[in-house]
Order: C-alpha cells, then structure tokens, then sequence
C-alpha cells in the first residue's frame, strides 16, 4: 500500500471530523466483530497491524495460541452514514494476521480468498450477485416476546407496503457505504423485503454483504423495527433465501467464461461443469449455505424454496437456475444457487460455491439432464427415476454430509472444517434438547 493512498484516507478522515475506525472481521459463523481505534492511531494500525486476543472469538483459536493482529485493507475505509456528528465513526475491512505475518487460516475472508486464488491459477476470476431477502419486525404486543410483521403486503405491492420510506433510508445508507444498489422491494411474505446490489467481483461482494446485514439492522433499529436475516422467523410464510447469481471470467479480462450462445441455455462447457460440480456437492456444502437449525424449517416443499437437486432454467423450484440472457448483454451469462440462506458467512459460503464449481469442472462432470417441469408435482417414484436427489432436511444431516465431502472439507481448511463442525453440532445438541411451545401443545392435554 502506497503512502499516498493512507494520506488521501487520513485526509478524508480530517475533512469528515472522523474521531474513530472500527477495524472489522467476522467470525466462522458470519458475526462482525470490530476493535475500535481513534483515528489518530490508524496510521500506525496500517503500517504495524492491532493486536488481540483471538481465543475469544468463535471458532478462531486456542488460549495457546491467541496473539493475532489485525490488518486494515485501507481500499474499505468508509464513514459510517448513521455515526456522524460528535463521534463521527468510519470502518475498515481487515485481514486476521498470525504473529509470523501469514494469513490466519481461520478467517473466513482469508479462506475465500485462498479459493480465489486457486480459481486464478486455473485462468478464472469469480464474480458473484447475491440477493439476501429479509424481514421487518416490530415489537410484540400486550407483553408478548412474538415480534410481529410489520406489514401485511405481498410481492411488489405498494399500498399495503409501510416499509417503503424505511427501504429508501436503506438504500441511502448503503450507498453512503459504497454498495451501488439496483433495486428494492417488497418480497412474497408479510414483512419480507430485498434490495438487490452489483454484480461484482466474490470478494468485494462478500464484504458487501456482510456490511448490508449490519447496515439494514442499524436504520430499522431507527425507526423501532428489527430486521432479521433468519431464514423462517413467521411459520406458513415463504422464508428468506440468499440466492446467488454466478460467474467464472477470464483472469484479467472482461470475457465471460460462460458464456457460448451456440448453446440452447447460453453456457459453455466451463459453465455446465461448473453447474456439475455443484450438483454433486449441493449436500456437501448445505451446512455451509444454510448453517442454522432454523435454515432447514425453510427448505421444505411448497415455499419456493428449493429441495431437489436438479438444474433449469424457467423451473424455480430447481436448485440452480439459468436466468435469460439478454442479447445485448451477452457477458451476463451466470447462474443462480437457490438454496442459500442469508444466516450463512458468505466468505464461507462463497468459498464452498466455488470450490464445488471448480471441482466440476477439473473433473470435466457431465451436466445431467436440465428438468423445466415443477419438482413439487413428481412423486417421489418419479423423482428417483429421473435422478433427482433432495437436500439435508436437517442442521445435523447436513453436518454429516459436509464430513463426507473431502472436496468441501478442503475448501474450507482443516482448521474452519474441525471448528465449524463442533460448533454446528453443539448448536444441534442445544436445539434438540429444547421442549418447544409445539411439543406442549401438541402433547401435554392428551399425555
């Protein structure tokens, strides 16, 4: 990093009356953690790093071997829009140093970026569009802890949407935060919302989605609502999804490498073994992409979200879907996953998607058949005929999965692997020895 580039940010900084960084990172499970510095000790952060403890942080290290330091990547300085005036506060991005000046293999940003770099070397560079869908709650009522909807709108409606004014402020806090965003609206469920932001490069688009989670939590906090990414907070109603849009381009270049418009979809042989690759890791990655007890009460039939391990391109209850090209764009040739859910990290999840990708296509895996038909309607007869699969339909099956799949074991390193295990089957463990409100209803009158 060039001094210049430091001066310009400490510039920046003065001409906002800055007074504090929060040098930002997340753990294995998504959650941002940040130290905050004053500003005037930024400088020597970027060119010595902030130590700290990182055995108190989720699935990072042992008391023996904690001393870690923080690194700022000084291109993701940004003003917080909603931490101005007296102790105007900016973020920064940082990479999670070992005393020896390497990477820490538990960092999840450090783990999407090493697949980033084994996808370089084989000539590709991975760009991403994540959607993440997400809900508006208000307190309960009359001493209830249930948060209700905040409205009762449906997709795109407009007169019974009372999240409109609320969205915007949204959209204005995530580009003060530099996330160009593309749209917003209101989604299927009661209380169910997206805003859509660029296409771009994994990296940038992970660290994006990271800041969009914290930066919609913060304006809603604003106007007395809570937004949740939780997959299925309301039963009977479609949950949340983080469906990703995907491509592979040509290292350095503009050339989609999925693109190939003598093709009846629009895809290469790189794009249809990248598709294989991901089929036959759907179960593999699903502790990853849907990493909550709660993520598998979404994917069940009848809610758009998909169960069936299958490809299409009109069928959305397929797990990956080929969207139309336009003539005019023949570079936007992607696919989209459609089983990922917005409580996942998405330096992992991200991470996973490609590794699974790349596998498919070291491999050169056949694409099997695309099914246009709705999964919903075959009997299961039917289904297995046709070769179709189905996801985990639970946290710990999944769990299960993931510890047969070397490919995504890999992808991950064995350090975030052995972690992301424990605490995936400890949360399992707490969940299945819970006595829930259902379980009471159901059998206490009649027990």
């Amino acid at each position: 990093m060039s001094e210049a580039i430091l001066n310009d940010v400490m510039k920046q900084a003065e001409e906002a009356s800055v007074r504090f960084v929060n040098l930002q990172f997340t753990d294995i499970n998504g959650a941002v953690k940040s130290v905050t510095i004053p500003i005037h000790q930024f400088p020597d952060s970027v060119e010595h790093g902030t130590w700290f403890d990182g055995s108190s942080i989720e699935g990072f290290a042992r008391i023996a071997e904690s001393d870690m330091y923080l690194q700022p990547e000084i291109e993701t300085f940004r003003i917080v829009p909603w931490e101005r005036g007296a102790n105007t506060t900016a973020r920064v991005i940082c990479r999670v140093m070992t005393p020896n000046g390497e990477g820490f293999p538990g960092d999840p940003r450090e783990v999407l970026m090493r697949l980033l770099r084994q996808a370089n070397e084989m000539g590709f560079d991975y760009y991403t569009g994540p959607e993440l869908e997400f809900f508006l709650l208000m307190p309960g009522q009359n001493g209830s802890d249930k948060p209700l909807p905040h409205d009762y709108g449906g997709y795109f409606d407009l007169s019974t949407d009372l999240a409109i004014e609320v969205r915007k402020e949204m959209v204005n806090a995530l580009q003060d935060m530099s996330i160009q965003v593309e749209a917003s609206h209101h989604e299927v469920a009661i209380g169910q919302h997206e805003i859509d932001f660029r296409y771009g490069h994994a990296l940038d688009t992970a660290d994006n989605a990271v800041t969009f989670k914290y930066t919609l939590k913060a304006v809603a906090q604003r106007h007395g609502l809570h937004a949740t990414f939780m997959p299925k907070p309301i039963f009977g109603v479609n949950g949340s999804g983080m469906h990703v849009h995907q491509s592979l381009f040509h290292a350095g270049t503009d050339e989609n490498a999925f693109g190939d418009r003598n093709d009846e979809y629009g895809l290469s042989d790189v794009a249809r073994h990248f598709i294989a690759g991901q089929l036959a890791h759907a179960r593999g990655m699903s502790a990853v992409l849907a990493s909550t007890v709660n993520s598998y009460k979404r994917l069940v039939p009848g809610y758009e979200a998909p169960v069936y391990i299958s490809w299409a391109r009109t069928n959305r209850s397929a797990l990956i879907r080929v969207p139309k090209i336009s003539p005019s764009k023949p570079k936007s040739a992607r696919i989209e996953l459609r089983f990922p859910d917005p409580s996942s990290n998405p330096y992992l999840a991200f991470a996973v998607m490609l590794a699974a990708g790349l596998d498919g296509i070291k491999r050169r895996l056949p694409v099997p058949p695309a099914i246009e038909e709705n999964l919903y309607h075959f009997t299961e007869e039917r289904r297995k005929e046709a070769g179709v699969s189905t996801l985990p339909d639970s946290l710990m099956d999944a769990v299960r999965e993931l510890q047969h799949d070397t490919v995504i074991q890999e992808a991950l390193g064995e350090h975030v692997y052995e972690r992301f295990v424990e605490a995936k089957t400890e949360e399992w463990d707490a969940y299945r020895m819970q006595v829930t409100p259902w379980e009471l209803e159901r059998y206490l009158p009649i027990l």
